[in-house]
């Protein structure tokens, strides 16, 4: 165990080079480490296939838990478990995934996150990825979601949280939100929009230096004021420029009897086209809805179909063997 490190050995490894054991002791003890890597470590070392080619590919990655970010949980005698959707998160996600890669990233088991994951996204249009426990680490006994495994230039990305234990490892790349814990009147999630928005439709070179600059504060509110000043500056550039043009004489709208109102700003040119865009995709949704809806019970029928009745047929699919073809006239089960 107290070998060399060989290339190969290393490019699986998430250690910075400086970090890497160099002595035959730090050697043996880092490999006897990874052999209970199983139980610390993500299941893969890329959680997500390499991105899509340009323009297929959105700029920016947007990771969302699940608990108390999108949903909520609880429990009483009568009713038992009962989970609830924030007020708005329809609208969030299908607005917001027209900017972002939008992947859901929870703590969650995947046997329980899938069907919330359906609920929320049914025919799959805004949710591109999913992951869960199984991609997350260990650090300290504490639950972790660790970037460093995302496959993804970490300047594009933003995780958006409520526990910053969750974020530990990546404090830079973290949004964390109070906890929403049912409150039918909650705008936490759609306040948050404009400021998202505004990341994907000014592209900075690196999302971390913006999200520095809101570090502990309210962001909503922040970025409101920021907004409003924008604006105010706008407005002021666009008088100047209108009273010099007047000091020239008549403007041709003024000459007609056309309003002078300022022209709307970058920022409220692009939201009109994205809100134009999300009323569109939601008629086509809507439109389409009947075919999806077949198309959706055909794709759930094909996987239940994969689903082995017996136990001999798990353990023939556990060895590779082909299921056998059903009999003639009878269902396959």
């Amino acid at each position: 165990m107290g070998r060399e490190w060989e290339e190969d050995e290393l490019k699986g490894k998430k250690i910075k080079p400086e970090d890497i054991p160099t002595t035959r002791w730090g050697r043996t003890k880092e490999r006897f480490s990874s052999l209970f890597a199983y139980f610390s470590e993500p299941a893969w070392p890329e959680l997500l296939p390499p991105p899509a080619p340009a323009p297929h590919q959105k700029p920016y990655t947007l990771l969302l838990s699940l608990d108390d970010l999108l949903i909520t949980s609880t429990w009483d005698r009568n009713h038992g478990w009962r989970t609830a959707k924030r007020p708005g998160v329809d609208y969030f996600l299908a607005y917001i995934s027209q900017f972002y890669e939008v992947v859901i990233f929870s703590t969650q088991p995947s046997y329980t996150g899938n069907p919330i994951v359906d609920k929320l996204d049914r025919y799959g249009f805004f949710i591109t990825y999913r992951l869960f426990r199984e991609a997350t680490r260990m650090v300290d006994g504490k639950i972790v979601k660790d970037l460093s495994y995302l496959n993804r230039d970490l300047s594009k990305v933003i995780l958006l949280d409520t526990d910053p234990e969750h974020t530990s490892t990546d404090t830079d790349n973290a949004i964390i939100l109070p906890k929403w814990k049912g409150d039918p009147k909650d705008k936490g999630l759609v306040g948050i929009i404009p400021f998202l928005e505004s990341i994907a439709i000014y592209k900075p070179q690196d999302v971390r230096r913006v999200l520095k600059a809101y570090a502990g504060k309210d962001i909503a509110l922040e970025y409101a004021k920021v907004e409003a000043e924008m604006k105010t500056k706008h407005i002021a550039e666009w008088k100047e420029k209108k009273g010099k043009k007047a000091s020239g004489g008549l403007s041709f709208g003024s000459m007609i009897g056309l309003s002078d109102q300022p022209p709307p700003t970058y920022l409220e040119t692009k939201r009109m086209q994205a809100q134009e865009h999300y009323r569109n995709e939601m008629k086509y949704l809507q439109d389409n809805k009947e075919e999806l809806e077949r198309l959706l019970a055909q794709d759930q029928a094909a996987m239940a179909a994969q689903v082995p009745g017996t136990l001999w047929e798990a353990m023939d699919q556990f060895r590779g063997k082909e299921p056998s073809p059903p009999p003639d006239g009878a269902a396959p089960s």
